[in-house]
């Protein structure tokens, strides 16, 4: 089951570089995952200061 990051993203970009597989990329004002690349690790959810990250 792959990650999600909710409307509460501040686009800090802690998670992005967290990810081991670069599912993570800037879409207008904050970070999106592509659920087909995630390989649900949890990485992103545990650096993200906002708690923004769940997994769906």
């Amino acid at each position: 089951m792959a990650y999600k990051i909710s409307d509460a993203c501040i686009n800090c970009g802690a998670c992005e570089g967290e990810c081991p597989v670069s599912a993570i990329s800037e879409k207008g004002d904050k970070r999106v995952i592509d659920a087909a690349t995630c390989v649900s690790c949890g990485a992103c959810a545990a650096v993200c200061p906002v708690e923004a990250i769940s997994e769906e």
